[in-house]
């Protein structure tokens, strides 16, 4: 019986029965979709890190180093497990030569590496560690096969000698492009060979017997004064580093599948609402002649049972077809995670909770029944609302309006309760589509540099040997196309901790009034006894403005108050920024900020600098945060497409369902309106103004949230990696002009679709005495 009333309802209402399942085919894709990414994202990044072995401290140093001294740490630290040293020879991007590409304009520090023997081995895209590397082989980073740099079978040119491109490898310390490195795999005859043409950075590396005590060993490898002469990472930040791209993607997916679940439900209510209304007179008959309850409400959960099952099938099938896209990068930088199986297991479990979700919603829903009155169902074949409200907003008064668009906003006015569903989920809609957009345009803007403790500037020349810096200074001061410059120069000090201990912490020296940043509390420093303090540093720390540390200075205690708090993503998120003079400590390296007078000259001043300071890398600002961001603007840029879509899907359909809802609930009116000699056009101009009127208001709140709650929830996301402060960078012409225009297109399509049939509403059949 079921079975026959369930088909000739899905006959009888075609349209609402085909926008309900696509409406819960989209929710269950998102929910699926997003189960499936968690679990390949987070399964592929512990597979890389557990093959490659990654370290769980590394120290860069550039400079002397005494591998006994630091063998004989390790040997008597009980902490440490393996440890190692391993040589990693810096070549300048001009010297690596690709066909007709070069990395002339890397601002990635790239190098030559051979294997490594105990840990942190370069994986081949199967996974595998790269053994047997022949002479004139050649492995590339897969950031430069993402970027179409080279491929297989490529001839290359590094420093005059020839290679062929063999294979491209996985980095678990250094695929991001938030890592400022990228090593190429050689032979170690052809890294003997070429060893003359660089200069070599030392990675001492440490896997210790339980990461958990990693803030102890990090204290006792400062402690011991051991060579750092570079950024100092941990497995955390590795971490960290390689899931950030594809994290942020995922973290936009999850929210608008909450968004959507939580809309899909409404959406249903609509749905059930305009069914219950179309079949008022007939659920009146089956009460009055003694159906039971629980009989007419199996009625419609049956229908809307298979409705769930349908769109949760078809939902999941479409996670699956759209899951290949969204994990090719994933796939691409880590390779396949070993917990696939769980991913679709866990899809299959999201799916089932969004079908169970809805059956039980639609039984709360179908309780509604017990209110039903028989005779006023049969006698008057829908509800009969009491409209309140609006009692001052008379047509008489009206001035502003014409009479349509009046009537279809005091409706609005009069029914807040019915209207305020479909403006909740329009401002969700709107919430959906903006957020994503606002976070794209964010970290791809020029402005988003302040959140990576660099100021406003257009071009930056980075060097490690200070004897060149005074020969960059002497140019830069006499080229009159520069406006200004800064020279900034980072060096590492020790801190005394709050327990006593000492620690290592890098400090950029130079007046930072002259490109400033944002800071999130404070003021830049001023003095040579204050110094700013990056957020993480802070946090880990326990310190705020005002409060006093100690670093060590030539072996004497200098005490520093602390002016500002600011945002960092470079070197781990943990600097520092002072003005204090010191000749006592060698310098990490120096970078000198530059701006032009013109900034058309920027790109021919990168080349002029770089054929003259070839012991520096000069690199366009934005160029700069282009590479480094790269990977995860294009992730989020995706995330944002999809929205966008995604939120006019449901515009669409909640629209559609709403309006066939008003029709049905509105038949009567619609009658007596007709009697009065209203037209067909006035009564679809009267729901147009209803949609527009509720629309209109849904996107100003929609905007306000995504403006507030968007840009805290964005904020959360951007600060798990160093920004402590977070303004969205919002497009006005996409953000208040296309977005909207685009909304009340769909909108416009949706209500006349589904008013089409108010004109085929007969006085005779709904006037009732």
């Amino acid at each position: 019986m079921y079975s026959r009333i369930i088909r000739n309802d899905i006959l009888k209402s075609k349209a609402i029965t085909l926008t309900t399942t696509i409406f819960v085919a989209v929710a269950a894709m998102l929910v699926s979709l997003a189960a499936i990414l968690i679990v390949n994202l987070s399964g592929a990044l512990d597979t890389l890190m557990t093959q490659s072995k990654t370290p769980h401290f590394m120290q860069m140093h550039l400079g002397e180093i005494d591998t006994d001294r630091l063998a004989s740490f390790a040997e008597q630290n009980s902490n440490v497990e393996e440890y190692q040293v391993v040589e990693f020879l810096g070549i300048e991007g001009a010297e690596f030569i690709f066909g007709d590409n070069s990395l002339a304009n890397s601002v990635q520090d790239n190098g030559l590496s051979v294997q490594n023997e105990k840990f942190d081995y370069l994986l081949d895209l199967n996974g595998n560690i790269i053994n047997n590397v022949s002479g004139g082989e050649l492995y590339v980073p897969v950031a430069y096969l993402k970027d179409n740099t080279t491929k297989i079978g490529d001839k290359a040119i590094i420093s005059g000698k020839e290679f062929t491109v063999a294979g491209f490898l996985r980095d678990s310390t250094m695929n991001s492009s938030l890592s400022a490195s990228k090593r190429f795999l050689v032979s170690d005859d052809d890294f003997i060979e070429i060893a003359e043409f660089g200069s070599i950075e030392y990675l001492i590396e440490f896997r210790l017997k339980n990461f958990s005590v990693i803030g102890e060993f990090e204290a006792a490898y400062a402690s011991a004064g051991l060579e750092a002469n570079g950024p100092t990472v941990t497995y955390t930040l590795f971490k960290m580093m390689n899931a950030i791209s594809d994290g942020m993607m995922v973290a936009v997916i999850l929210l608008i599948s909450a968004l959507v679940v939580t809309i899909a439900f409404m959406s249903i209510r609509f749905t059930l609402l305009a069914k219950i209304e179309d079949d008022y007179r007939e659920i009146g008959v089956m009460k009055a002649i003694g159906l039971r309850l629980s009989d007419i409400k199996k009625i419609y959960l049956a229908k809307y049972a298979v409705i769930a099952a349908v769109g949760s099938i078809i939902g999941f099938i479409l996670s699956l077809m759209f899951q290949s896209v969204l994990l090719e990068n994933i796939r691409l930088y880590m390779g396949e995670s070993e917990n696939s199986s769980y991913a679709m297991a866990l899809g299959i479990i999201g799916i089932l909770l969004v079908f169970l979700s809805i059956t039980g919603y639609v039984n709360g829903v179908l309780k509604r029944f017990r209110k039903i009155s028989a005779a006023e169902a049969i006698r008057f074949g829908t509800s009969q609302d009491k409209k309140i409200g609006a009692k001052r907003f008379t047509l008489v008064k009206n001035r502003l309006f014409s009479t349509n668009v009046f009537l279809g906003i005091k409706d609005v006015l009069a029914r807040k309760k019915l209207y305020a569903t479909m403006l909740v989920v329009l401002v969700m809609s709107a919430f959906i589509m903006l957020v994503p957009q606002n976070l794209y345009n964010t970290i791809s803007s020029k402005s988003f540099i302040q959140y990576m403790g660099i100021g406003n500037y257009d071009l930056r020349i980075q060097t490690n040997k200070p004897e060149g810096t005074d020969e960059i200074v002497k140019t830069i001061d006499g080229d009159r196309a520069v406006s200004k410059y800064a020279v900034m120069t980072t060096k590492i000090f020790k801190v005394k901790m709050g327990n006593g201990i000492e620690e290592n912490i890098k400090v950029e020296l130079g007046d930072h009034s002259v490109f400033p940043i944002e800071y999130s509390e404070g003021s830049a420093p001023a003095s040579e006894n204050e110094i700013a303090l990056s957020a993480i540093n802070a946090d880990e720390m326990n310190k705020k403005v005002g409060d006093v540390i100690t670093l060590l200075i030539g072996g004497k205690e200098k005490d520093l108050t602390v002016s500002g708090l600011y945002s960092d993503v470079t070197n781990g998120g943990k600097t520092a920024k002072a003005v204090f003079s010191d000749d006592s400590t060698k310098v990490m390296w120096t970078i000198v900020c530059v701006e032009l007078s013109d900034e058309s000259l920027v790109e021919s001043k990168v080349l002029e600098y770089g054929d003259k300071f070839d012991f520096a890398k000069t690199s366009n600002i934005d160029e700069f945060v282009s590479q480094t961001f790269g990977s995860t603007i294009s992730s989020v840029e995706m995330a944002s497409y999809a929205a966008v879509a995604v939120a006019l899907v449901i515009m669409v359909l909640v629209t559609l369902l709403f309006m066939k809802m008003l029709v049905a609930r509105d038949r009567n009116s619609i009658a007596v309106k007709k009697a009065l000699g209203f037209t067909n056009l006035d009564i679809k101009k009267q729901y147009v103004s209803r949609s527009v009127f509720v629309l209109f208001i849904g996107i100003i709140f929609g905007t306000l949230l995504a403006n507030t709650l968007g840009e805290l929830l964005a904020g959360l996301m951007i600060s798990s990696f160093g920004a402590s402060t977070f303004n969205f960078t919002v497009n006005p012409l996409t953000a208040y002009v296309l977005s909207p225009l685009l909304m009340i297109f769909v909108i416009l399509i949706a209500t006349m679709i589904g008013i089409s049939n108010a004109g085929k509403i007969k006085i005779s059949e709904n006037i009732k005495e």
